[in-house]
């Protein structure tokens, strides 16, 4: 780092303090307002707000390290623009039309209250360990690469760079709700993929362009299709464990776990929790309930959905660059960070600071104060939107419950204690992330348990006005604890390297692939929703009018479609021709 490129973040951070101080100073002490933005977002800040808060350290830090170690693989993940367009359209006229705050109010609606609680605490206890944590965490990764000799009182700049992301973040989100979120959050948009288009530019620039890229890497790390068709094992279903040093012979435990993706969870899991994410998560449609209506709700889901095809190209192709340039030696300082003398494989520990390390060797000064301030706009963005959705969780959903008739200015107080008492235990989270065997596999894991119960609640009930309340909790609880059983099972592998018997109880579920115990989930969820529904009274249809598809009325059918026009389709129909477009490239 340079003088000229702390000119340039001290700028950056000059121009988002003065943005954040310029909202805060509109905002009214007010439930709504604090934590819906007066439901006046417009859908550029909507559709920019949603892409700055999913594009936080699983990208920068987890990404990139994938695409180092397994090239487009990962990339199934990143191509799911397409739930967003399924949020938009589909999913949008219900949550609008209730106008509720947050999507376990959207359940109490159609189901119970209890069905709210149940999907409180999952939701909370989902942002402790896929969301704060690991954006605390991710923080820590990119100083300690960057500014490795920074210390301060004994603090070593991983946990130095953690708390500062952490600090900065959280003023500006505790003081200005949702409204300064998703505003800075426009702003971190454009530093953000203006940096990391930056990072690819440079990072093929010095390997010697996008031929060179192809060149130097095995074609398997350019193929989108690996996880599905796999060299020996085109004959099975299964997860392949591991391989024969010839790289065919699959060996007796092939069922079990290893780091390629199959095809079968890759199609049936995958999907599963994208819709879970994109869909149903406060985290992510909060923004969309910021709305003033209908039309600029889809429509900023539909820039949204744009907007997400561009982590394949500024953060898994980047970690592909970085791999290259260590692999072929042409910069030393990457091959000894990245590569194993003693068997010239990447050391797949250290591929996670992919990103980071690219930004330190490659760029020229000044450009590299441009991506690093993207980089902290990332962290920064990711984390102020999990504290404000989590304020929102507890406040609106537990402690404005339990206090009816509370003011409106005590309701934004507590949940600014609430986002301060989550930091804290995200901070207590930590030492299991950083233990991990890869941040991206972890995230990806976490969700994988947690994701098919809430899943199933949200789309099954809203397509089937049949199933009710008592199968909601059921299935919420059922897979809940499933979820909880196999993190509980994994955790001291996670974090002491503890080993069980091989071939026990234990040992097999922690060897399974977590895709695969996901399924699992989902088909034992599904079956507890409709055993349970249809063993009880059917739900009074009048109350859940307009909350499932065959409670619509014409009226609100009326009002639906004049939210949309032929742009909106035209546009969305791009995102999709786009995402086949990918698939059809990336064939190794």
């Amino acid at each position: 780092m340079e003088t000229l490129d702390w000119v340039i973040i001290a700028g950056y951070f000059g121009l988002l303090a003065g943005l954040a101080w310029w909202v805060i100073r509109k905002n009214k002490d007010t439930a709504d307002d604090y934590f819906l933005a007066g439901r006046n977002l417009g859908w550029f800040v909507i559709g920019a707000s949603i892409f700055a808060s999913n594009i936080g350290s699983e990208h920068l830090v987890g990404l990139a390290g994938s695409g180092a170690t397994d090239g487009v693989a990962m990339a199934h993940y990143e191509l799911h623009a397409w739930c967003l367009l399924i949020l938009g359209w589909v999913l949008a006229p219900f949550y609008m039309r209730s106008k509720i705050f947050t999507m376990p109010e959207f359940l109490e609606r159609r189901f119970t209250p209890a069905a709210r609680t149940i999907l409180s605490l999952i939701s909370l206890f989902a942002y402790v360990l896929t969301k704060i944590a690991v954006g605390i965490f991710a923080g820590g990764i990119v100083f300690s690469v960057l500014l490795p000799e920074l210390n301060f009182m004994g603090l070593d700049s991983f946990w130095c760079g953690s708390i500062l992301v952490l600090v900065l973040t959280g003023i500006y989100t505790t003081l200005g709700g949702l409204r300064a979120v998703a505003y800075t959050e426009a702003l971190q948009t454009f530093i953000l993929v203006l940096g990391s288009a930056l990072v690819t530019f440079y990072g093929l620039k010095a390997l010697g362009g996008w031929s060179e890229l192809r060149a130097a890497l095995d074609s398997d790390m350019f193929n989108l299709w690996k996880p599905i068709v796999r060299a020996g094992a085109e004959g099975t279903w299964l997860p392949v464990r591991e391989f024969a040093a010839d790289g065919v012979t699959i060996t007796k435990e092939a069922w079990y776990f290893n780091t390629h993706y199959p095809w079968l969870s890759m199609i049936f899991c995958a999907p599963v929790i994208g819709l879970w994410y994109w869909c149903t998560d406060q985290y992510i449609v909060q923004r969309m309930l910021g709305a003033p209506n209908e039309q600029q709700a889809r429509r900023g889901c539909i820039f949204a959905s744009w907007l997400k095809l561009l982590p394949v190209f500024i953060f898994i192709i980047p970690g592909m660059i970085c791999f290259a340039l260590a692999a072929s030696g042409k910069l030393a300082a990457l091959q000894q960070e990245l590569i194993d003398p003693a068997t010239g494989e990447i050391i797949r520990g250290n591929a996670q600071a992919a990103f980071p390390l690219l930004v330190k060797t490659v760029l020229p000064a000044g450009i590299r104060g441009i991506v690093v301030a993207g980089l902290l706009a990332a962290l920064m963005s990711s984390l102020a939107g999990v504290f404000n959705a989590s304020a929102t969780l507890f406040t609106m959903d537990f402690y404005s419950r339990l206090r009816k008739g509370v003011d409106q200015s005590r309701l934004v107080w507590i949940g600014r204690v609430a986002t301060t008492v989550m930091v804290i235990i995200g901070f207590m989270w930590l030492p299991v992330i950083r233990n991990s065997r890869g941040l991206y596999d972890y995230l990806q894991g976490i969700q994988a348990y947690l994701a098919p119960p809430i899943f199933v609640v949200f789309f099954f009930g809203v397509f089937a006005k049949r199933l009710n309340g008592p199968g909601c909790l059921a299935t919420l609880i059922t897979g809940f604890i499933m979820g909880l059983f196999r993190l509980a099972i994994d955790t001291p592998v996670t974090l002491k390297g503890y080993a069980y018997t091989e071939g026990s109880f234990f040992w097999i579920l922690n060897n399974m692939f977590f895709q695969y115990y996901s399924i699992l989930i989902l088909i034992v969820c599904t079956i507890v929703f409709y055993a349970v529904s249809y063993m009880t009274k059917e739900p009074d249809y009048d109350k859940i009018s307009g909350l499932t598809y065959g409670t619509v009325t014409a009226e609100h059918k009326a009002e639906s479609r004049s939210s949309w026009s032929a742009i909106d389709v035209i546009m969305s129909a791009g995102v999709m021709a786009a995402i086949i477009a990918a698939y059809l490239y990336f064939r190794g």
